[in-house]
């Protein structure tokens, strides 16, 4: 019984372990190979040193500029528990912010995103990106790219990589002697376009364009780029992916070339930054309306939180931000080819792009009448069929993400028309629409302006035919607002924009509800095909508008945002706020209150203030309308007039609230570089914040900040803070509240790499001005502490109190009676900063003009004025639902079926001699069928059998347990023994223990 029991468990657990081989055997086509040999792409993102200089890791500190980026030896990395005083400051050797960088994030990001501990990423990485976008039900009906032209601008591709069978050529433009690729960006880029094998891409018979314009040192120049567009535009190319970006709008030749590569129908796709979660971070190209910017999502469909974010910043500050990204998609954790072969993990936006991309190029070549594909239909297709993900804002989904098989839907059933992004305006729907969503508008308030991005898919060039019309509905009270439009004169190439600002009528100055009204706008374009003379194709859209009007708040609920006097890169070299954030030196961020003041403008919404933003100088608004005028951070040079109404204005109730930042023209000489690009030297043309400006604004109160220049954690009214790069208070009036708190002397410590910590520096000023009725000023020397770019230690609860003091007059007691109140400072103790000599602010100033001394101010503009569109009223009842109401082309997608199905198998290239063999699948599969049905099936046969094989050991098990037992027969003692039992029984009556 014994040995058949142990025969028994034998067989049973060789039954497990050939169950398990099985199953193993089963799964192991579908794991993907890992990174070969930890290689990762070229990344932009490198360790950040703490503030605290706690980051022990050394760090490569990467200073990227126009065109190229450089890459400096490393620092030597602090100990542990060095201070922010023992960092040493490098010389500033590097140049702009690298206009053109690729987007990617290397593969130790995503290894660093808990794919171990987490399903959610796991579970989609056995699958690969083109099959989880559907792209293989458009192989199965014969669409596999055949015929469309793409190319990739980046880092090059090897010749004999075994993922690609349609290379038609390889091109380089860069300065190194060689067509491979040396960083692996460029050829994940690629697979996931055109790969056939393994990580298969969109379109495997696309035919693959290479263009090489970055060295392996990720070093490229304008004049690359425009020479390699020019080749493209001779090639004919169709669809061109860019998984590059950088902050520089203002790069004319680049811009201007783009337009011209997409007025040549090429479809431009490019990735919109890694520069998230910041909000108005969009890079360029992608930002250009006449691209296809690309965000990126995970594989749950949430924004990845390194995709930048919209709203777009050429509009500002006049206007408001176009909506961007267009579309999202999968940009974490996505497979594509590995430099040599095998695949490998990527994450990033210019993951995204190609993703994009290769889907674009997949539907160009499911479209039969080739001349209606062009960038504007190809984009109206995406963003039509996009499906807009839950609990996003349009400035970080776009229109959603990418539905390929709908998209296939529409441009099949697609005729030229021109359409609108977004396609409608919805003030009351949130989160969508946030930031018009989350306040209301009133009579009195800024208008609001929404800017619309108008694309014609009819022609590359077009115009508004008349005027656009606005048509309120009477039903819903359409008549309470004001509309006014101004809109491109030209639209091209295939794109224009439509800006709509919205206002509160008189007669509902103290009514609350909601109104809704329409905008039609009529596109005529050149008819391309037509025989007659001046024979045009016109297309008539609609805008619905609905909005919530609430009465007009009281005074000092309102605060107003000076956007006006901000400034920021591009055109010129306006330095960080905050001089630790070395790597990355230029402010090229909107300074708006949308964008890096996000979550300032969130607290002010919760806190029940209504916000809005001045987007022209000081003596375009009723002062007696507002609580509290907000400054922070301004770069601008101020009017001489915008200085005298400000003060009248202050006089007659207006408080004003000024975050100023450092100033310092030694520290600003220091911080110049070299810039290899342009062949000079830039130097700052203001520091954190134009304070000789602003000393000349608040200098009528006896006020002024000082050229010093701080840092350091303190804490005030038991609130922790940090000063970074903040300058102190230098005079104000004796009769003020002024705070000080023991900082660091940075400007010493940037200058001399010295340490010095200085006593009672005054950085917190209250001052209630004399006149009857008067308002209140607060200054405050450092905007860090409410700005998202580089906030360490938030100060909204100085916010708040200081708008509770300018709103409300209350003064704090927290900080009236605080133990670091000092007696206000007479302006003797340290100079006042002047402006460097030779700056060239006048450059990019609105204020300021070129003179053969000094600069002057120019003739002060015109306010903006707004031409209200006369009203034609339509009495008929609006839609419900704005985002479901509307419908390019008017197409059911339900009613659009797809076409019957094929199998069909993308042409496989055989190996070459001397190529790698790793790809092969076993049994001569064909990858794209591999990957579609067996894939799925060998786990399912590999399941049953082993199953099969457990169910005969059990049987068998059975069966033996159920069999009677057979009786051993008894072996006979010896005879002694019997004897001796006998005995021993015959004694004492019973059987021995044996």
């Amino acid at each position: 019984m014994a040995r058949t029991e142990t025969q028994l468990k034998m067989l049973l657990f060789s039954a497990w372990a050939s169950m398990l081989m099985v199953l193993l055997l089963g799964f192991l086509p579908l794991v993907g190979t890992e990174p070969e040999g930890g290689a990762k792409s070229s990344s932009n993102t490198e360790p950040l040193p703490s503030p605290s200089g706690s980051n022990c890791s050394h760090l490569t500190l990467k200073l990227e500029f126009s065109s190229k980026v450089v890459e400096h030896a490393p620092e030597p990395a602090a100990p542990c528990n060095a201070t922010r005083g023992t960092q040493k400051w490098q010389s500033w050797q590097s140049s702009r912010p690298f206009r053109r960088t690729s987007l990617s994030l290397g593969s130790g990001f995503w290894h660093a995103t808990g794919r171990h501990s987490s399903r959610r990423l796991l579970r989609a990485i056995p699958r690969h990106v083109a099959q989880i976008l559907q792209a293989d039900v458009l192989w199965q009906m014969g669409h596999t790219g055949s015929g469309v032209k793409v190319a990739v601008f980046d880092t090059g591709l090897s010749e004999k990589h075994p993922h690609f069978k349609n290379v038609k050529e390889r091109t380089n433009w860069t300065n190194e002697k060689t067509l491979d690729d040396g960083l692996g960006h460029g050829t994940f880029v690629a697979g996931v376009i055109a790969s056939m094998r393994e990580c298969q891409g969109f379109a495997p018979d696309s035919e693959l364009h290479i263009f090489r314009v970055f060295t392996n040192n990720q070093v490229s120049y304008t004049s690359w780029f425009l020479d390699a567009f020019n080749y493209a535009i001779l090639k004919k190319i169709d669809v061109l992916n860019l998984s590059i970006g950088g902050p520089d709008f203002m790069d004319h030749p680049f811009v201007d070339k783009v337009w011209e590569l997409t007025a040549n129908r090429v479809i431009m796709v490019s990735a919109i930054g890694n520069d998230g979660p910041l909000y108005g971070t969009l890079n360029n190209p992608a930002d250009q309306m006449d691209v296809i910017g690309v965000g990126g999502i995970d594989f749950e469909d949430n924004i990845a939180r390194f995709s930048s974010r919209g709203m777009t910043t050429w509009e500002l500050p006049g206007g408001y931000g176009r909506v961007k990204p267009d579309i999202v998609t999968y940009g974490s954790g996505v497979r594509g080819s590995g430099m040599k072969e095998g695949c490998r993990s990527l994450s990033g936006t210019s993951v995204a792009s190609p993703v994009v991309a290769g889907a674009v190029t997949l539907l160009a070549s499911t479209v039969l009448n080739r001349e209606l594909v062009n960038p504007a239909s190809m984009k109206q297709a995406l963003i039509a069929s996009a499906r807009r993900l839950p609990g996003v804002n349009m400035f970080e989904q776009g229109h959603g993400k990418l539905d390929l098989i709908r998209a296939y839907q529409i441009l099949n059933s697609y005729r030229p028309q021109a359409s609108l992004s977004p396609s409608y305006i919805d003030l009351t729907e949130c989160p969508y629409m946030w930031p018009y969503c989350s306040q209301p508008i009133y009579y009195g308030g800024m208008p609001t302006i929404v800017n619309v991005t108008i694309l014609n898919g009819m022609g590359v060039t077009g115009r508004i035919v008349d005027k656009p019309i606005w048509q309120p509905y009477l039903p819903q009270n359409g008549d309470h607002i004001d509309v006014a439009v101004s809109y491109s004169p030209v639209l091209w190439p295939w794109a224009g924009y439509l800006a709509v600002s919205i206002s509160v009528a008189k007669k509902a100055a103290s009514w609350e509800g909601i109104a809704q009204g329409h905008v039609m706008v009529t596109v005529a374009s050149p008819a391309e095909n037509d025989s007659e003379v001046g024979g045009e194709l016109t297309s008539t859209v609609k805008l619905p508008i609905k909005v919530k009007i609430v009465p007009t708040p009281p005074r000092s609920k309102r605060v107003l945002w000076d956007q006006y006097h901000n400034l920021r890169y591009p055109p010129g070299y306006f330095p960080r706020d905050n001089l630790r954030m070395k790597n990355d030196p230029l402010d090229w961020n909107g300074d708006h209150i949308h964008t890096n003041f996000r979550d300032m403008y969130q607290h002010l919404r919760s806190m029940g203030y209504f916000v809005e933003v001045l987007g022209a100088p000081i003596t375009c608004f009723d002062a007696s309308q507002y609580g509290t005028l907000l400054m922070v951070d301004s770069e601008e040079e101020y009017f001489p007039e915008e200085i005298t109404k400000l003060r009248r204005d202050v006089d007659n109730g207006l408080s004003l609230i000024v975050f100023s930042d450092w100033y310092n023209t030694s520290v600003m000489r220091k911080v110049k570089f070299y810039d290899e690009n342009t062949r000079q030297w830039w130097m700052p043309d203001t520091g954190g914040a134009n304070v000789p400006a602003l000393n000349d604004l608040i200098s009528v109160w006896g006020m002024a900040f000082s050229d010093g220049l701080y840092e350091g954690d303190f804490t005030l009214a038991d609130h922790d803070m940090y000063y970074a790069s903040g300058c102190s208070i230098a005079r104000f009036p004796e009769d003020g509240i002024v705070i000080a708190k023991n900082l660091k002397d940075q400007g010493l410590e940037v200058l001399k790499q010295e340490t010095a910590v200085v006593e009672g520096v005054p950085i917190l000023g209250l001052y209630q001005t004399p006149s009857d009725g008067g308002g209140r000023i607060a200054l405050y020397g450092d905007s860090n502490c409410i700005d998202d770019s580089h906030r360490q230690k938030d100060c909204f609860w100085l916010l708040d109190a200081l708008l509770q003091y300018t709103s409300y007059s209350m003064t704090p007691p927290s900080l009236s009676h605080s133990h670091s109140r000092v007696a206000p400072p007479t302006g003797a103790e340290r100079p006042l900063p002047q402006r460097l000599e030779g700056n060239h602010l006048y450059r990019y100033s609105k204020v300021l003009e070129a003179h053969l001394g000094d600069p002057k101010p120019r003739p002060l503009p015109a306010c903006p004025h707004l031409s209200w569109a006369k009203p034609q009223p339509v009495n008929e009842t609006a839609p419900s639902n704005l985002w479901k109401h509307q419908k390019l082309l008017s197409v059911d997608l339900d009613k659009v079926a797809l076409p019957n199905m094929r199998a069909y198998r993308p042409q496989v290239r055989p190996l070459s001699p001397g190529e790698s063999g790793a790809w092969d699948i076993p049994g001569g599969i064909m990858p794209g069928r591999y990957n579609q049905e067996v894939g799925q099936t060998i786990p399912v046969f590999a399941f049953l059998g082993a199953m099969v094989v457990l169910s005969f050991f059990v049987v068998q098990l059975t069966k033996a347990k159920s069999k009677p037992k057979r009786r051993k027969p008894r072996i006979k003692r010896p005879t002694y023994l019997q004897q001796q039992q006998q005995q021993t029984t015959t004694t004492t009556g019973k059987n021995p223990t044996v």
